[in-house]
């Protein structure tokens, strides 16, 4: 029943990743995401470590499937889809997601400006239901945790969503849902906030 429960919210048994398999496969990642996955702002390779081991392992589906970084993509989303190929099968890529967990990086910094009280609103509005109260994610809706996130890296997905660069794949639902709730913003100073 517990795995069953597990296996029903996305939720991996830790049990059956590799870590050292995780850390080998994850060598080729450093050297655009760091050694302890906290990310590049000059190449565009978001921090890693916030994230909940199952939203990594999809997105590595995606960009291996084609459904992110194919055709009308960011060239980086495009790189990372050449880089998600070489992971051999779907059990390498929960062990990265398992590995990347497991590393600690420092906190994000804040490098956007905006107001504080109407992002607030905004994403009380418009985010929460779906990616928490405090940002923490919710994987059963594959919802990715944003507190801890990079804020460029917030800001660039918002306007991939906005422009369709993300989320136009007829086979990526959730960014399907992201493109609609990224266009409700009513513009950059929106997004900053």
């Amino acid at each position: 029943l517990i795995t069953v429960m597990l296996f029903l919210t996305g939720v991996k048994v830790a049990a059956e990743n590799n870590l050292e398999a995780g850390k080998a496969a994850y060598a080729v990642c450093t050297s655009c995401h760091g050694d302890q996955a906290q990310g590049n702002e000059a190449l565009q390779a978001p921090r890693l470590t916030h994230l909940q081991p199952v939203y990594i392992a999809a997105q590595l589906q995606k960009f291996k499937s084609g459904i992110r970084g194919g055709t009308g993509s960011s060239s980086a989303a495009m790189q990372m889809a050449g880089m998600a190929a070489t992971l051999a099968d779907e059990q390498a890529m929960h062990d990265v997601a398992a590995y990347i967990v497991s590393l600690d990086s420092a906190p994000a910094t804040v490098t956007v400006t905006g107001d504080l009280v109407m992002g607030g609103d905004y994403y009380n509005q418009f985010c929460g239901a779906c990616h928490g109260a405090a940002a923490e994610g919710n994987p059963a809706l594959n919802s990715p945790a944003l507190a801890g996130a990079d804020d460029w890296y917030l800001m660039a997905q918002l306007q991939a969503f906005r422009e369709g660069t993300r989320g136009r794949h007829p086979d990526d639902r959730t960014g399907r849902q992201m493109r609609a709730m990224a266009g409700v913003l009513p513009n950059e100073q929106a997004m900053r906030d």
